[in-house]
């Protein structure tokens, strides 16, 4: 989301060359920051005279001109983020590679603690159609002087083919060329796909609302960054483990500036998550959650959004068009687990009593209930399950380590459950939900990853069992698109501590975001700090279809605690 109203808006730089006809560089720099909510400040690399049919001249201001104007900036605007663009010399890359090391070394000396800027470079070497734009000591200067520096870079196909010297034919091609990227001295590559690499894709994986030959396309991201789990826990999105982002593919020609819109876009989203971060009780935990694939993944839903509302605005093609900050779920873009297919069948489908109650349209799908009750013994579960006032309950089992054990505790509440005819969900123990023939199974991040790797989705999905899934970033949003669970889930909403929680409070602002991005074909969960009725009421209003509680139902009168946070979902 872009920074509250009262907040300045963060500090974006670009430095790149003009385009004068406004569809890329600078122009287009600057109108991807604004549209994020950020301040662009810029820096002229060149001087261009074109239109939407082309080139007609270039002018190189003096060097020691954008070191000027790089300093005037930094001595007063200091940025959280710099995007940088066209270096087309020798000259150039020795310059900025310069002011970098400067900026870098005054941030580290600062011992302020606050983070660094972000630096993401989109290396235009070759164009979209595969004209070579720099000299090979231009290119060899940037790989020396800038890269070090750069947190991203951010290639297309041909780009990535040039910085490599081979040809990338196959996902598998894509996947290693990153590998060799990284080790140029960088910390982490998206390669630009703009296409699927599964050629010949099956009709039916084709909306029929996206003009496109293939119904999808592709990039992949790749970091030597750790995960962000302080013990070292993989989440899906994770770029250590190299991550392919899907959309929604159009087949447009007015595509000028994507490569520069999306670098713009992601150091703009990396601003906001510098910014929120330096915001002590800011209450936007998605914000201030915003890293690198964070950023990638809104690059990806911007530039998308774009490209579908492209127009031709003279005789050539037209520019990717400035949106907003993503609010779409059909730009968003999801986590594809294989790129060398179409999307897989998602798990059991399921709607919301919310939206249930204003269509009228009769579906073969089950309902989430408006209240999941979160409990951790068989003696509460018993409790909730009689008061014939639930139909969704969880089992979160603490501390518990022994399969067998666990197992037992999952069948006796199973059991219950199948008795007073409520639904039981189990917390992250995916086996012995299966085995016990439970209604569902619910995840977060690090077990969602844990699952897949030892084959449990596959299980899951088998079965017949739903499968929710818990969120707290932009990232792992698309992670769970890419596994189309039968809800999703957002938290926690409020400050809580009946869980220890690696995020800051999300806030209403999240879940109107997530209820925007989602749309209304996943139930949405909220969890965490919704303690009481009004509090449920104000999550319902910002478009929550279910609240996950627990100590709103601990209370001496069980029935009544329950009655009024279903009164207060309505």
């Amino acid at each position: 989301m872009s920074p509250p109203s009262s907040v300045p808006p963060p500090i974006v730089y670009t430095i790149a060359g003009s385009d004068s006809g406004g569809g890329a560089g600078i122009q287009a720099d600057l109108h991807a920051m604004h549209s994020m909510g950020c301040h662009g400040c810029s820096a002229i690399t060149c001087v261009t005279a074109q239109s939407s049919t082309g080139v007609t001249g270039v002018h190189s201001p003096p060097t020691e001109f954008l070191r000027l104007q790089l300093d005037t900036l930094q001595n007063d605007l200091p940025p959280r983020a710099i995007k940088i663009g066209m270096l087309g010399s020798k000259e150039l890359a020795l310059v900025v590679g310069g002011f970098l090391k400067d900026l870098i070394e005054k941030s580290q000396a600062s011992n302020t603690g606050e983070e660094k800027p972000f630096i993401v470079f989109d290396p235009v070497m070759i164009s979209t159609s595969g004209h070579k734009l720099i000299q090979d000591d231009a290119k060899n200067a940037i790989v020396e002087f800038v890269f070090p520096f750069v947190d991203i870079v951010t290639p297309n196909k041909f780009e990535a083919e040039e910085l490599l010297g081979r040809t990338l034919n196959s996902s598998e091609d894509i996947e290693q060329g990153a590998k060799d990227i990284l080790a140029m001295g960088v910390k982490s590559v998206l390669i630009k796909g703009g296409h699927s690499l599964a050629e010949g894709a099956a009709e039916e994986d084709i909306q029929l609302d996206v003009n496109a030959t293939a119904g999808y396309s592709q990039d992949y991201y790749l970091s030597s960054e750790p995960p962000l789990d302080k013990d070292g826990l993989e989440r899906i999105c994770d770029g250590c483990r190299g991550v392919w982002l899907r959309a929604n593919r159009y087949d447009s020609v007015h595509t000028h500036g994507t490569g520069c819109t999306l670098s713009s876009v992601i150091a703009s989203a990396l601003a906001i998550g510098h910014q929120q971060r330096s915001i002590v009780g800011s209450e936007t935990g998605a914000g201030s959650a915003i890293y690198m694939i964070d950023a990638c993944v809104l690059a990806k839903a911007y530039v998308t959004a774009g490209i579908a509302s492209g127009v031709q605005l003279g005789q050539g093609p037209g520019p990717v068009i400035h949106t907003a900050f993503p609010s779409t779920s059909r730009h968003f873009p999801s986590v594809a687990l294989d790129p060398r297919n179409g999307p897989s069948g998602g798990f059991l489908k399921m709607k919301s009593a919310i939206s249930s109650e204003s269509n009228n349209a009769e579906e073969e799908v089950a309902t989430l209930g408006k209240l999941m009750p979160i409990v951790d013994n068989a003696e509460w579960l018993e409790q909730l399950t009689k008061t014939k006032e639930i139909t969704d309950i969880q089992l979160r089992i603490k501390g518990e380590m022994n399969e067998d054990s666990i197992f037992a505790l999952v069948q006796k509440c199973q059991g219950i459950c199948e008795r007073d005819s409520v639904r039981l969900w189990i917390n992250d123990f995916w086996k012995a939900a299966v085995k016990a023939g439970c209604f569902g199974v619910h995840v977060g991040q690090e077990d969602l990853t844990r699952c897949l790797d030892e084959g449990g989705l596959y299980e899951i999905r088998s079965k017949g069992l739903a499968l929710g899934i818990s969120t707290h970033s932009y990232a792992e949003l698309a992670a769970a698109f890419g596994i189309q669970p039968s809800y999703i889930s957002l938290g926690p909403v409020f400050d809580t501590t009946s869980k220890n929680v690696a995020f800051e409070p999300q806030g209403l602002a999240t879940v109107r975001k997530w209820r925007e991005l989602i749309g209304h074909e996943i139930p949405l969960v909220a969890i965490g700090g919704i303690n009481n009725a009004d509090r449920t009421r104000e999550v319902k209003g910002a478009g929550a279809d279910c609240v996950a509680v627990i100590g709103a139902v601990k209370k001496d009168d069980v029935r009544t605690a329950i009655k009024e946070l279903k009164s207060a979902m309505r």
